[in-house]
């Protein structure tokens, strides 16, 4: 104890052990970096468990967060398109003219026996038998049946389905007949001295009441005039994206009395006059 007192003095007062705690610590360090090396090791050990546990949070939270960025993509890219194709719809409305009513197509059937498409609006919406079905291009087909919610819509290219159709360069008159398959048309009753060319445009007439005239139906494709048959082979490729089609239009004519403009009435000829009254044209 006297020692001990006689040291702590020495080292208090006149800094005596200063060498000796040195050399001590020297000794000594060694041990103390074994003695801390297992806690040092352990609490590396949890802060790279930390880290790397956090890493991997992060990188599913981007994993996540890219997954859906890239459906919202996705789906901004399907309404750009859909945006697209009802601009298409409404330029479509607006050059026709006549009263339309957009449906969209909810099944499909493009096998070679029967091409018939379902489409979300019936009766209740006012649509008929015999109606008639066009895309943003062209003449899709006519509404076959009606139910109050559902129209099932028969493609022009349905092998039972006959279209009056006219060549709009010259206004020759013929049937577009459906064969079977989605992207041809024939022409069967068209004589071989016919003036039809590849190229040529086809619309509807109006003849059988079914399609209003005016709309475009199909392109020429091929014309094969062959010797000593009486009728010319006459192939045309549909213009309305039958196996693409998201939206329709169902068009109904509009002719309505108040928009027909009177007449006026002019005043009377002079007597003596082939006509006394005379009518504006």
């Amino acid at each position: 104890m006297m020692l001990s007192i006689l040291l702590m003095v020495l080292d208090h007062r006149f800094h005596q052990t200063e060498t000796l705690r040195s050399v001590l610590a020297t000794l000594t360090y060694p041990i103390q970096l074994l003695a801390e090396l297992p806690a040092d090791i352990g609490g590396w050990i949890a802060d790279s468990l930390k880290d790397r546990s956090r890493l991997e949070q992060e990188n599913r939270d981007l994993r996540r967060e890219n997954l859906e960025l890239k459906a919202e993509l996705q789906q901004l890219a399907s309404l750009q398109a859909e945006n697209e194709r009802l601009r298409d719809l409404l330029g479509s409305a607006y050059k026709i003219g006549n009263r339309v009513l957009v449906a969209e197509l909810s099944a499909m059937d493009l096998d070679p026996f029967r091409q018939q498409v379902v489409i979300n609006k019936g009766s209740a919406s006012g649509v008929f038998a015999g109606q008639a079905v066009l895309d943003a291009h062209a003449v899709m087909g006519q509404v076959t049946h009606v139910t109050p919610l559902r129209a099932t819509v028969l493609l022009i290219t349905d092998a039972h389905h006959a279209l009056p159709v006219q060549v709009l360069r010259n206004g020759l008159r013929t049937i577009a007949v459906g064969t079977g398959r989605i992207d041809r048309l024939e022409l069967p009753y068209l004589p071989n001295n016919a003036d039809i060319r590849e190229g040529d445009l086809l619309v509807t007439s109006g003849l059988g009441g079914k399609f209003p005239p005016g709309y475009p139906v199909a392109r020429i494709a091929g014309v094969e005039r062959v010797p000593g048959k009486p009728f010319a082979r006459v192939t045309a490729t549909p213009l309305a994206q039958l196996d693409r089609t998201r939206e329709v239009l169902l068009v109904w004519e509009v002719t309505p009395p108040e928009m027909e403009e009177e007449r006026p009435v002019l005043p009377a000829a002079p007597a003596g006059s082939p006509a006394q009254e005379l009518v504006a044209p």
